[in-house]
């Protein structure tokens, strides 16, 4: 597994684009990133995290136009993704009649847009990325699921696991070590958060109600 340095993210783009999986840091963890759109990528990331494939990883996107262009989005969906985008917040979206769903992320689809160097390679990349927190999906009894934090941990999960992992851009340690908030939004119902996290749910609510009048959803 190589170890790259956020200067050489056109590096971890160019493994991405050839069906590679890469570890990329967040504010919150180490992420397994692979191409949306290439089935046998992100099956690689289900085999990492011993995931079951019924359990849909993330999909990333590089901004809130790209949502538009995939999403049924809802009034409460726009505000929340103008409100908080790039960021900590994942929405569940329903996918735009014709819009071509994609497998390993499920339908509805949980969409993100992230920040910092994440956001810097998915927009390097030019396409969607599904993603899946560092980590197995499924510890044995008795063992705890611990996410890695520092390139070194996510080392050690290749290791251990022999996940094929090509390489782990380090970022340094992740500092905060909490999950995304998640928000169900469907076309024709009002937002609902469904777990908080990084995003506080005063935030959430704050992002639904606009300045001087109630809530709009």
């Amino acid at each position: 597994m190589d170890v790259l340095t956020p200067d050489q993210l056109p590096g971890a783009a160019r493994l991405l684009g050839t069906g590679q999986v890469v570890a990329v840091p967040t504010p919150r963890w180490y992420m397994l990133c692979a191409r949306a759109a290439n089935p046998a990528a992100t099956n690689a990331v289900f085999r990492a995290k011993q995931r079951p494939t019924d359990k849909p990883l993330l999909l990333l996107l590089d901004s809130p136009a790209t949502a538009e262009d995939l999403f049924d989005l809802s009034c409460d969906a726009r505000l929340l993704a103008g409100a908080l985008w790039p960021g900590d917040l994942a929405l569940r979206l329903p996918w735009k009649p014709g819009a071509g769903t994609v497998a390993a992320v499920g339908s509805p689809a949980l969409a993100g847009c992230p920040d910092g160097i994440l956001g810097r390679l998915v927009a390097l990349t030019g396409e969607p990325l599904a993603a899946a927190v560092c980590s197995i999906s499924t510890p044995a009894a008795g063992e705890r699921n611990h996410p890695a934090l520092t390139a070194a941990q996510v080392a050690a999960f290749e290791r251990t696991t022999e996940a094929g992992i090509a390489a782990v851009v380090d970022g340094g340690i992740c500092p905060h070590g909490r999950h995304m908030t998640i928000v169900d939004c469907p076309a024709d119902a009002p937002a609902r958060l469904e777990r908080e996290g990084t995003v506080h749910a005063r935030a959430i609510e704050a992002a639904l109600t606009p300045p001087g009048g109630p809530h709009v959803g």
